[in-house]
């Protein structure tokens, strides 16, 4: 995942988009850019590593000898960017959001067409923003060339193409990421999160529709591609991706994730009698706020998240840091779980590893008991779209292990589909085995009908693919 901020003002942008930028340091921590048109009407870009120091920290020098009146930036947890750009269709920054799963098939068609190479990354992976440059660059304009990129792209892209007469702003062709547009009195910016501007003096001005295209300048935006009525936006950016203050479709973050606390109580009300509700820190917070006023029962934080140092632990590729991290950074408070009856909610249960480690952890300072809410249905598929799980294989997804003890190797569609449905006894059974396997109490997941009602948007806008696999 990454998050994305540009600005068009009347006035030095550097500032409004140094800070808009940082305000997305929650969706990755591998790398950070910015890219401003000068005065001068050149390009000057800045791109860091912020593997292990904050986009700020990492900026703060540069921004001060980068000063225009247009500029984009990223923070991206792969790909470096912005790339600067000089072709038949002019100079140009772009910074992309999203996920291009037919990377490879697209690479071997531009190449079998006379194109002549792609540059490779650090990992030997090609950067899928220059995939996108070589895509536009087959057509005559910057609008046709977005709209060949939209026609081409399976997967998700999203993205921002900053000229020196304004800056293209254009989600994904079913949404599944967002755009925001703000304005102020001198200024307008385009962001992945909403909340990226309220500090920052602007307010709601225009949120772009799927597959829309839209120009921004002084004189405010033009629709360049009209939205598209079909959406399938990402509902990981409620459940765990999304910052509190941020909203998508008009419906906040922090209160959808109350929702899905409310409704967990709900089902388990006159089930059980814990002492008292926590959530894991961060994303499990606001679920368990949402639990604890549904149930009457008080709300706690039995451990405390050490977070000057400790980037997300789900960030780093190795599987063991991410685990060593989890556990590092969670510091339990002995008094408030001794003896305990502890209900606990997370965002999600991808591999189970770190949870059956805070589980255990909390056994240790004396929990008497551990029950587990995830706020999400056990997760099916790995993600296609915005690369939620970097995990190698399905069967790295605990849910899918357990699968796979019960019904060996080749598992159809139709069996995988029983296992999804909340009132077959094939979940009950996959359910009890991962409660088992990961030391819980009880274990009791989320409905996928009960989590869609906790957004509010009709079914069909929404992407549930790595839940129960439809596209």
């Amino acid at each position: 995942m990454g998050g994305f901020f540009g600005v068009v003002s009347q006035n030095d942008c550097s500032t409004d988009l140094f800070f808009g930028i940082d305000y997305h340091s929650h969706l990755g921590t591998k790398r950070g850019g910015i890219a401003i048109l000068s005065d001068d009407g050149k390009f000057v870009r800045s791109i860091h590593n912020i593997q292990n120091s904050p986009f700020r920290t990492k900026f703060e020098n540069d921004i001060e000898g980068m000063h225009g009146k247009m500029g984009i930036g990223c923070i991206s947890d792969y790909e470096p960017q912005p790339l600067l750009v000089n072709s038949h269709l002019g100079n140009f920054a772009i910074t992309t959001v999203g996920l291009i799963s037919n990377k490879d098939e697209l690479v071997k068609e531009i190449l079998s067409n006379g194109y002549t190479h792609f540059l490779e990354m650090s990992g030997g992976e090609i950067n899928q923003t220059e995939l996108v440059i070589a895509l536009l660059n087959h057509k005559n304009s910057i609008e046709e060339g977005i709209k060949y990129v939209q026609s081409k792209i399976q997967g998700s892209l999203s993205l921002l193409i900053l000229t020196k007469e304004g800056i293209y702003a254009a989600r994904d062709k079913l949404g599944r990421t967002p755009i925001q547009l703000g304005i102020k009195e001198d200024s307008y910016c385009a962001t992945f999160e909403s909340f990226a501007y309220i500090n920052l003096g602007y307010k709601d001005y225009h949120e772009l529709g799927p597959s829309e295209i839209v120009f921004i300048n002084n004189d405010g935006f033009k629709t360049i591609q009209e939205p598209s009525k079909q959406m399938k936006i990402c509902t990981f950016l409620w459940i765990y991706y999304g910052y509190p203050t941020s909203s998508y479709e008009g419906i906040n973050v922090e209160e959808m994730r109350y929702n899905c606390g409310k409704y967990l109580a709900l089902r388990d009300k006159g089930k059980i009698s814990p002492d008292c509700i926590a959530g894991v820190p961060d994303s499990g917070t606001a679920h368990a706020i949402g639990y604890a006023n549904e149930s009457g029962i008080p709300f706690s934080r039995p451990f405390i998240k050490y977070t000057p140092t400790w980037p997300r632990s789900f960030m780093p590729v190795n599987q063991n840091q991410r685990n060593l991290i989890a556990h590092m950074k969670l510091i339990p408070v002995k008094s408030l779980i001794d003896g305990k009856k502890i209900l606990l909610i997370d965002d999600s249960i991808v591999r189970g590893t770190q949870l059956r480690e805070t589980t255990e952890f909390l056994y240790k300072s004396g929990a008497k008991e551990v029950h587990i809410r995830p706020a999400c249905p056990p997760i099916m598929f790995g993600c296609k779209y915005l690369n939620f799980s970097r995990s190698n294989s399905e069967l790295d997804l605990i849910a899918r292990k357990v699968i796979k003890e019960k019904e060996g190797d080749n598992v159809s569609k139709e069996i995988l589909q029983e296992y999804c449905n909340p009132d077959n006894p094939k979940y009950d059974c996959l359910v009890e085995e991962i409660r088992k396997q990961l030391h819980f109490t009880t274990l009791r997941y989320h409905r996928l009908d009960d989590m869609i009602k906790s957004v509010g948007l009709e079914p069909c806008k929404l992407c549930t693919y790595c839940w129960n696999g439809v596209e």
